[in-house]
């Protein structure tokens, strides 16, 4: 057709270049483009720039390498075996895209945040759970696990395998416990990616790839953390990590707990309060007299600010106006601090 075009076409007319396959698929940064790398180019990477990357979140990765080393002793405490367990990626991608990418047959664990209200997903590959079950149920060390595909998993496969996810979110529970206290519940075990749905298929999520390691056996599992799961936590895993107490500053908190015992703060003691309309607040001169509610020896309350403080009584001491105070907060004080209350004194303006 653009032969066509061409030789229909005036001398002076440029013929349109049409572009082929090649081409096309290097603009659309399609992955069997011939000669494409793992860099993705065209409109793949324009829509892959939405995605928030998690070396944004700095303590985040902390979080995982104190998971691996967590995970190593409590396997081999549940295997009785040499276990060895390392991170071999972090990344992020949609969830959507990860659903299409589970390599089948594999268990899908759905799991809560409880203190986050919030889901995440656990995806154990086939060839962990064979190596799971073999090594649980007494399989010869030094031989590969058998697989046997083409058949649903049975009850006691499963039980095994939710063992293994109980285990795993403990331990994901104590590695998030220097930064924030969370407890990760399982809820359910599926087969089928499409029941493990846990949030909308375009939604940014954190890709962790555990590699598990048991001698000649072992396996994958994969850890899907969305980003309105970590929310909750954000500010948190922007920090700088320093040392294993996650940032915390102890000189600093000292400092400041020192100066905050020596701030002077203004207590207002407040006799009566009354509502007045506007017109007679307009009407106010120097002269005026407004007259108080409140009756010798009623309770008064002493406040900062807005905040209610303490509750007294006003009376003298040495020549000047005190408050005796007899409750705290809602809450009566003790007997012999009544007794011997301390005074908060002050100089009225006039006599």
């Amino acid at each position: 057709m653009s032969g066509d075009a061409a030789s229909g076409a005036a001398p002076g007319d440029a013929p349109d270049r049409i572009l082929d396959q090649a081409e096309i698929d290097s603009l659309l940064g399609h992955p069997g483009a011939p000669g494409g790398g793992p860099e993705l180019s065209g409109m793949q990477r324009i829509i892959n720039s939405g995605l928030v990357s998690y070396e944004r979140l700095p303590m985040l990765e902390v979080v995982f390498d104190r998971l691996v080393r967590i995970m190593s002793t409590s396997l081999r405490n549940f295997t009785s075996d040499n276990v060895e367990v390392g991170i071999d990626s972090i990344a992020s991608l949609r969830f959507g895209d990860y659903l299409n990418s589970v390599p089948l047959p594999a268990m899908l664990a759905v799991f809560k945040a409880e203190q986050w209200d919030n889901y995440g997903l656990m995806v154990i590959d086939s060839a962990l759970i064979y190596s799971i079950v073999d090594v649980l149920l007494g399989g010869r060390r030094g031989t590969a696990a058998m697989r046997i595909e083409g058949r649903p998993y049975t009850s006691i496969e499963r039980k095994l395998v939710e063992r293994l996810v109980q285990l795993v979110l403990q331990d994901l529970s104590a590695s998030f416990e220097p930064l924030s206290p969370v407890s990760f519940r399982f809820e359910r075990l599926e087969v089928n990616p499409r029941f493990a749905a846990i949030s909308r298929l375009s939604t940014a999520t954190v890709l962790v790839r555990l590699r598990i390691d048991m001698e000649d056996r072992g396996g994958r599992v994969d850890l899907l953390l969305p980003y309105a799961t970590l929310e909750p936590v954000r500010e948190l895993l922007l920090q700088q990590f320093m040392g294993e107490r996650f940032g915390r500053d102890s000189i600093w908190e000292t400092h400041l707990a020192e100066e905050l015992m020596s701030t002077d703060v203004e207590l207002d003691v407040v006799l009566d309060e009354q509502v007045m309309p506007l017109s007679e607040v307009m009407r106010l001169e120097v002269g005026s007299r407004i007259m108080l509610t409140v009756v010798p020896g009623a309770a008064v309350q002493v406040r900062c600010g807005s905040a209610r403080l303490f509750e007294g009584r006003i009376g003298h001491r040495k020549n000047r106006v005190a408050v005796r105070l007899e409750t705290s907060l809602g809450t009566s004080l003790e007997p012999s601090a009544v007794a011997a209350p301390p005074a908060l004194t002050f100089q009225p303006d006039e006599p």
